[in-house]
């Protein structure tokens, strides 16, 4: 707890001074650029990540980076996710998994969070990630690579769940709201986007900002 008081000094002393302005404007309201949908893990800063400054980007975080199909659950996700789309008129929507993810881990043994009832009930949510592999990926058997590839089918899955949100598929319709997938490999500082036309993850760089069409899957290994 003291780091985090000693942090806040520090803002408050060094950072806030020298961007007082930019702080001041945030009074008026925000117009963020993105909604990044990623996961609750501290091993991941999306503002360094991106290098944004307060009022740049509408963040949601959650175990795993699930997002519950619309109506499933009545509760905070399906909420941001629409007043980011509705109100603040974003343009792009980001879903962003990450490596070594503990709830990808999770859902691939269920013996890690057996006594995690909560935990278990929301991974519920990844069970059409869990299938995809199982079923389709019996071959791949060295652990680090079916992880890998856990998590970048369940930012698939996820971004098919986001299209049963109204106000995605309205503005999606629109072409008014472009969706992207990412993963972010945080012991390398490098992010993968998914390349619709390739139907892989492949070195951001390298990938147009597309959107990302609702008919996709990954290549078998």
């Amino acid at each position: 707890m003291q780091k985090l008081v000693e942090g806040i000094h520090e803002f408050q002393r060094n950072h806030f001074s020298q961007e007082q302005r930019l702080f001041e404007t945030l009074v008026e309201g925000q117009h963020p650029l993105a909604l990044f949908v990623t996961c609750s893990d501290s091993r991941i800063d999306p503002t360094r990540l991106t290098q944004t400054k307060p009022g740049e980007l509408f963040i949601q975080r959650t175990a795993g980076n699930i997002v519950p199909p619309y109506g499933a659950v009545h509760g905070g996700e399906a909420a941001t996710i629409e007043y980011a789309v509705s109100a603040l008129k974003v343009r792009d929507l980001i879903i962003c998994g990450h490596s070594h993810c503990g709830a990808m881990a999770g859902l691939l043994d269920p013996d890690m969070i057996q006594k995690m009832p909560a935990v278990r009930a929301y991974l519920e949510h990844a069970e059409a990630t869990r299938r995809i592999v199982e079923e389709n990926y019996e071959h791949l058997t060295d652990p680090a690579k079916r992880l890998t590839l856990t998590v970048e089918e369940n930012v698939l899955v996820q971004l098919e769940n986001l299209r049963t949100h109204p106000s995605v598929a309205a503005a999606v319709s629109r072409g008014e709201l472009k969706l992207h997938g990412w993963v972010y490999k945080f012991e390398t500082g490098e992010v993968f986007a998914y390349n619709p036309e390739k139907v892989e993850f492949e070195p951001l760089e390298d990938v147009a900002p597309t959107d990302v069409p609702p008919d996709r899957t990954l290549p078998a290994i």
